[in-house]
């Protein structure tokens, strides 16, 4: 286990301090250097102020630290904290992120091609078919397939993944202590075995609560490129998902049902509202999202151009990458730059004012 742990699983049990707070803190210092900064500092920061920074001072909590990290060593749980080089990038771009998560099995969380499929946890025929089918026609794409292991179409995304030899994660809201639903477990065994995973930001002995769901939701959509409902009525789960997955900027895919059917009538009004984009077939999708055949490299003209611009370290840096992976998202553009999203933001907007970078549908960008 890493020597910061310790401290970095007491930061997340400090009473008023949740993952925004957490990150914030973050910014200014180390986990270990957080409990032990001053009141008067930690008070200055914004965002924290001095209740916040009491609870702070006021935590001595730390063999409840100890007694969690010799769990996580009994049952061989990672543990990736906000800073580390293995937790999932793309949640960084999220104004939330889980400040420490706890993961079982060797699934890559920052896999090049991740699409989390959700929906109604009583799907008809018809939604069952679509799942399967849209697992089957991404195989080819080599995509990591993330949902919530509920009953239902999340069950269903990932065992089809597992048919098609994909890697599949499941988000849980508790502790990796335990599978919920327990009819899952022997699917949550074969996830781990057949390199996919488990993950969750809760510690042991949580329990699957009402009000954990929303935020294993939010991990759900943040952690994927995009996020595609199957069926779901008004209200539940996958409409708060979706929801989050806008908020974070992600791309969200609805498939249409017909108007009658109450398990579509989400689906239909992500669409009509403009918060999902209508999803007929695979090979679209997979060309929304740029995950398609490669582009080639800037023509001979194109270097030409770009010797008589000049351009800032940073939109340099963007147009390598770029150049070597074109089309790209811009969560991936981000990943890859190690630069701040609004950075990344306005050197692509100035790149695309030099007429260097076109902007296509679906957050894409590629050289011209």
């Amino acid at each position: 286990m890493h020597p910061d742990l310790l401290y970095q699983l007491a930061l997340t049990m400090v009473p008023n301090i949740g993952p925004v707070q957490a990150k914030i803190l973050l910014q200014h210092c180390e986990a270990e250097e957080i409990f032990h900064a001053k009141k008067s500092f930690l008070e200055k920061i914004e965002g924290i102020g001095p209740v916040r920074a009491e609870s702070i001072q006021q935590f001595h909590n730390f063999h409840l630290a100890e007694e969690e990290i010799k769990w996580m060593e009994k049952y061989k749980i990672r543990a990736l904290f906000l800073t580390d080089d293995a937790y999932p990038k793309r949640l960084l771009n999220c104004y939330d992120p889980p400040t420490l998560l706890f993961v079982k099995g060797e699934a890559d969380l920052n896999a090049s091609r991740i699409l989390s499929v959700i929906g109604t946890r009583s799907h008809t025929e018809y939604g069952r078919q679509q799942t399967e089918q849209l697992v089957k026609e991404l195989a080819a794409a080599r995509v990591t397939i993330v949902s919530g292991l509920a009953y239902g179409v999340d069950a269903l995304a990932h065992k089809a993944a597992l048919r098609n030899e994909l890697p599949t994660i499941g988000v849980l809201a508790h502790g990796l202590d335990q599978v919920y639903p327990p009819e899952h477990g022997g699917l949550a065994k074969d996830m781990i075995k057949n390199s996919g995973g488990i993950l969750s930001e809760f510690r042991c002995n949580v329990k699957p609560d009402k009000h954990n769901f929303p935020s294993r939701n939010r991990i759900v959509a943040g952690m994927a490129d995009a996020t595609v409902v199957i069926e779901t009525g008004i209200k539940g789960g996958s409409m708060i998902t979706a929801e989050l997955a806008n908020n974070y900027n992600k791309d969200v895919f609805a498939l249409p049902g017909k108007l009658t059917d109450p398990k579509s009538a989400g689906c239909n009004q992500l669409i009509k509202t403009n918060k999902a984009a209508l999803l007929t077939d695979v090979p679209e999708l997979i060309e929304m999202l740029g995950w398609g055949e490669q582009a080639k490299g800037k023509t001979g003209r194109n270097r030409q151009r770009e010797l008589f611009i000049e351009l800032s370290p940073e939109e340099r840096t963007i147009t390598e990458i770029l150049n070597v992976n074109t089309p790209l998202h811009i969560d991936e553009i981000n990943l890859r730059s190690g630069l701040s999203s609004s950075v990344v933001a306005g050197a692509l907007l100035n790149l695309e004012l030099q007429s260097l970078v076109l902007s296509l549908p679906g957050k894409q960008y590629r050289l011209v």
